[in-house]
């Protein structure tokens, strides 16, 4: 009996030592985001395991700007950046510090992410719709960044000088949005759900949706070249995207109706999810579920396009496009 019960023990102990190598043996990812819907994939793959399934034990770190997190990614600081495209990110990746692997948002018409605000004042004075904002003090994250690049389309559609906008960079999107609520600008490009609460207490008026007005490729995922030589993480962690990316797609995109996402049975658990990274209640998730390709495609053609606009505003650094800044080994273009 007592031979039994040792060998019992020495089993539980060998399953705890196979248990903790298995642990140790994990691929450590730290990967960079922000708090929207735009990295919903991400955070799908977190809370539901498949990172851990797949051997890959990552840490999620959060900005407050997308900039930030490509000069992280660039230092180390963190392993992968999952955000939106921004001067600063394609003057490194043109540098050979970064290299983009995979697509993540869009900007798609009936999927709301970027809209256009207006504080109370400027739209009492006549700032009513997108177009308006001509000749208006505009207040984003950064010079160059995917706000401007939005504002940049917008102005091309409407046949209005981007020089006419006074840019105000703010650096962060809560000192944008506090900027808007104060009244210091005209107006600001804002998520859905950093502008929710300035909706709520009628501190914004809304005008229009960057989807809407000016389709285009917003968000990826990059990499150092120092990563890229870890093969295995890197494979590993674009597959389990690629699996949250469909899910993400099957269940919530594709339920969506004017905007919004029905509470069922199958999206609950995943809005839920989105819920509880992003900060927001449940009722506001389902107005703000960003569109991604549930192949987890990257538009090359637009992403070249970005690029091009942005050298010619002087934003970004010439002598390099699309093709130079991809991981072909990875990307999947649409």
């Amino acid at each position: 009996m007592i031979g039994m019960v040792r060998l019992a023990l020495a089993g539980l102990v060998a399953i705890t030592a196979m248990g903790t190598a298995r642990a140790e043996d994990a691929l450590k990812a730290r990967v960079g985001v922000l708090r929207l819907s735009s990295s919903a994939p991400v955070f799908i793959a977190q809370d539901k395991g498949y990172f851990r399934e797949a051997g890959l034990d990552v840490e999620l770190k959060f900005f407050d700007a997308a900039q930030p997190i490509a000069v992280a990614t660039t230092s180390g600081d963190v392993d992968f950046g999952v955000t939106a495209f921004t001067a600063g990110l394609y003057n490194l990746a043109g540098k050979g510090v970064l290299k983009v692997i995979g697509g993540m948002s869009r900007e798609k018409s009936g999927y709301p992410l970027i809209g256009y605000f207006a504080s109370n004042n400027a739209y009492a004075a006549g700032l009513k719709t997108p177009k308006d904002l001509a000749g208006k003090r505009i207040a984003m994250t950064q010079v160059g960044s995917s706000f401007h690049y939005s504002l940049g389309l917008l102005a091309d559609k409407y046949g209005f000088k981007l020089s006419d906008v006074k840019i105000v960079p703010l650096q962060s999107l809560s000192n944008a949005a506090a900027a808007l609520k104060g009244e210091t600008v005209d107006a600001a490009l804002l998520p859905a759900s950093t502008a929710r609460k300035l909706m709520d207490d009628g501190a914004a008026k809304f005008l229009g949706w960057v989807g809407d007005e000016t389709p285009w490729q917003l968000g990826a995922v990059f990499a150092s070249p120092k990563t890229l030589t870890n093969k295995a993480l890197v494979t590993k962690f674009l597959a389990v995207l690629a699996k949250a990316d469909r899910e993400y797609h099957d269940v919530i995109l594709a339920s969506m109706k004017d905007g919004k996402a029905p509470i069922n049975e199958q999206t609950k658990p995943l809005l839920e999810i989105i819920a509880k990274y992003t900060n927001l209640p449940l009722e506001q998730v389902v107005g703000n579920c960003a569109y991604i390709d549930p192949d987890g495609k990257l538009d090359v053609k637009n992403v070249d396009n970005q690029i091009k606009w942005l050298q010619e505003q002087g934003f970004a650094d010439k002598g390099y496009d699309a093709e130079a800044i991809i991981a072909k080994d990875y990307v999947k273009a649409d």
